[in-house]
């Protein structure tokens, strides 16, 4: 048996064990135990940092990466882009079965050679959002030239800020010029694009989002721990957030699959 197929079977048998607990729940029946049928589809948005072998949480390493997008294949996802991922929500177009946003924050060298040919094996794409400042600045990071060839070869590139400042801890002028700085980066290394933004940190607030959008950013994504669909914020959009651990498999598994019952259930985000 694939160890694939072991974890489904994990998955179902911890659902029917849990589902007892769940439903006794005061919070699984409350107000907030309801369907999210109406919000449309909930959308997967995985959250990575770095794909190496640095023994540290951030860091996937390309085994376990590609154990993760080999699953994911098999299992029928297909990745969209933050700017399908508006269309859907603003626009009502549609989205193809299992939607699947692939994120990386920060752009990590790594993740031009290490994730990239392993999502070009399996047909995917990614989102990558980027210090700009840092670009081409510092062998840790991508370079302006690995930007432009992950951009045409249909990633987005999205904004990390200039500095990755939290953005919680600056006045409005540092706030705007970090935000309008990077966009500005964006457009003059890869042209002209929709605006998307992954907060420092995960640190935002709703003067940040206020700020975020007078900025002319579309849609902003966030650390909190959760699935999309069409009644979540567009400036502090969900993300299920793919750490190193003991069991990186089968966390990975849990949290691609249970994410949405849990919130169905009411135990995620209202």
């Amino acid at each position: 048996m694939k160890k694939s197929e072991r974890y489904k079977i994990i998955i179902l048998v911890f659902l029917l064990l849990a589902l007892p607990f769940i439903m006794s729940s005061p919070k699984a029946i409350s107000e907030n135990f309801r369907p999210l049928l109406n919000d449309g589809p909930n959308i997967t948005i995985l959250n990575y940092h770095k794909v190496d072998n640095m023994k540290i949480a951030l860091s996937v390493s390309p085994e376990e990466f590609e154990q993760q997008m080999s699953y994911l294949k098999s299992e029928g996802y297909t990745t969209i882009s933050p700017k399908d991922l508006m269309d859907f929500m603003e626009l009502d177009k549609e989205l193809p079965d299992k939607p699947l946003l692939i994120t990386f924050d920060d752009g990590y060298v790594d993740n031009y050679l290490n994730a990239y040919p392993v999502m070009k094996k399996y047909g995917f794409t990614g989102t990558i959002f980027i210090v700009t400042d840092f670009i081409s600045s510092d062998e840790r990071f991508l370079t302006w030239d690995q930007v432009k060839e992950l951009k045409e070869n249909g990633f987005y590139i999205g904004s990390h800020t200039m500095q990755h400042i939290p953005m919680t801890d600056v006045n409005d002028e540092i706030l705007r010029n970090e935000l309008l700085g990077s966009a500005a980066a964006l457009d003059y290394h890869l042209g002209k694009d929709d605006y998307f933004i992954a907060y420092p940190t995960g640190a935002y607030n709703s003067h940040v989002e206020k700020i975020v959008k007078e900025c002319g950013y579309r849609a902003a994504f966030t650390i909190q721990y959760g699935n999309v669909n069409k009644a979540s914020n567009p400036y502090a959009l969900e993300r299920i957030p793919i750490f190193k651990s003991d069991k990186t498999f089968r966390s990975f598994c849990l949290r691609v699959n249970l994410t949405s019952f849990f919130q169905r259930m009411g135990l995620i985000r209202s």
